[in-house]
């Protein structure tokens, strides 16, 4: 169905950008920026919200995020582009929703990578304080922003090894944690599954809990659109993306739900070992190492995650530049098919927050990352609204697609459904309900400038004709 060439050469897209991402890039691409500091380090707070029925919590965000890469790759596999779910969003619903969903997805990227590169320096401090946590900062975002500056092919090949990495950490994770569990490592004692009924029983904090810890699990799975924006510098995008999402979704849920189960199952929702639930399981197991060891993944797991998101951020950028919502100028490439200029506008915007953050410790960046805290919902929901209206645009035009999405209309109604219930969720707790309108607002203002923005450009250009 889908075929594949002897050989995979790089070439300029109809947007100038290559085509030399390989498939196996692609598929660790998507695994690795779902598996981040988040899983390794995050997770116990999702424990410590609903106990063990924080596993309620990541199927439920499991099933939305797997409903909406099928949705993704459907429309990717048809139309390969780097705006994705921007360009999407524009084909469905009209310039205005595809300019505003692509500087929303943008902005958050750009404010997170400046998060990343402080979250890993930070850590890494605790474990190796030869450096100061600015100098380190200063150090990585260097670092990857010569590696997005060479070529797509050198960026695909460094985020392989860093997924592969995670992977295996998660895989050698719930062999050890297995082993615990069952009573075949000697030395260390067994808790069984008493923890999953101890200590107030399996939702000691009730419906409130598992819905609080909801959002914290939800924002674990961003990163995972990514893959629709790298499938367009693939030699064979449609094909690309189809076993991409196929390998991505249940692994995604193997991975985290397997782990969450492991680390429920034996460190009780009260243990201070939450703060590294991780390193607490191994210690468990009487690996005495392993609180570094997994400091260590998680410092990769935050510079990988800051790799893809410069990645991701600069061809959304782009993207808007080739389709005149953005200056055109970061619409260029170079003879290596690297849009430069747009690399080096996402990551100066990086540059700035670790400044301000480091002038004013706690302040901006926190600021930042409340405003951008739930984009990906806003993302999501509008890639489901998109591929609804396109799917039933082909059906009605009689348009083939090379990759359809089982159980449509109704597995995307379901998955909008999902969306709507989170949201509502969202408005029950302050502290959620506060970030929402914060996006909510972003989105109203992001949509103002984009139509004042379209409306000078249009002007502006008959004016000097």
């Amino acid at each position: 169905m889908f075929p594949q060439p002897d050989v995979a050469l790089a070439a300029p897209t109809k947007t100038g950008l290559g085509n030399s991402l390989k498939q196996r890039q692609l598929t660790m691409m998507g695994l690795g920026s779902a598996i981040g500091a988040g899983l390794f380090l995050g997770s116990g707070e999702g424990i410590r919200m609903a106990g063990p029925a924080v596993l309620v919590s990541y199927l439920v965000a499991g099933t939305l995020i797997i409903v909406v890469m099928w949705a993704l790759g459907e429309m990717a596999a048809a139309n390969p582009n780097s705006g994705a779910f921007s360009v999407y969003a524009e084909k469905a619903m009209g310039k205005n929703a595809g300019a505003t969903i692509g500087w929303l997805w943008w902005l958050q990227l750009v404010v997170v990578i400046a998060a990343e590169a402080l979250g890993a320096a930070q850590l890494l401090v605790t474990i190796w304080p030869v450096l100061p946590s600015w100098l380190l900062t200063l150090i990585f975002m260097v670092i990857f922003t010569v590696i997005n500056l060479t070529s797509v092919k050198n960026y695909g090949e460094f985020e392989f090894w860093f997924a592969l990495l995670k992977v295996a950490t998660i895989v050698l994770f719930l062999a050890f944690g297995a082993a615990l569990l069952l009573g075949w490592i000697p030395g260390a004692t067994s808790p069984g599954f008493g923890n999953f009924s101890a200590h107030g029983g399996f939702a000691p904090a009730g419906m409130a809990g598992i819905t609080s810890a909801l959002f914290v699990v939800i924002f674990a799975f961003g990163g995972t659109e990514i893959v629709a924006v790298a499938a367009a510098e693939t030699f064979t995008p449609a094909r690309s993306v189809a076993v991409a999402v196929r390998t991505v979704v249940w692994r995604i849920l193997v991975f985290y739900v397997g782990s969450i189960f492991v680390i429920a199952a034996i460190l009780p929702w009260t243990s201070t070992a939450l703060s590294s639930p991780f390193a607490g399981v191994l210690n468990m197991a009487g690996l005495p190492w392993a609180g570094t060891a997994i400091t260590l993944v998680a410092v990769a797991a935050l510079l990988s995650a800051l790799n893809a998101n410069l990645y991701g951020a600069s061809r959304m950028v782009h993207s808007l530049a080739h389709r005149g919502e953005a200056p055109e100028f970061l619409a260029r490439t170079n003879k290596r098919f690297v849009p430069v200029p747009a690399v080096a506008v996402s990551v100066s915007f990086g540059f700035v927050t670790v400044l301000l953050d480091f002038l004013y410790p706690g302040v901006v960046l926190t600021a930042l990352l409340n405003l951008v805290g739930s984009t990906c919902l806003i993302v999501w929901g509008s890639a489901l609204v998109s591929q609804f209206i396109l799917r039933r645009r082909a059906e009605r035009d009689g348009t083939v697609l090379p990759l359809r999405m089982r159980g449509f209309p109704g597995l995307t109604l379901a998955g909008l459904a999902l969306l709507g219930i989170i949201f509502l969720i969202g408005f029950t707790a302050p502290a959620s309900r506060n970030q929402l309108l914060s996006t909510f607002a972003l989105v109203a203002v992001i949509a103002i400038l984009s139509k004042l923005g379209r409306w000078y450009g249009q002007n502006h250009l008959q004016g000097r004709n």
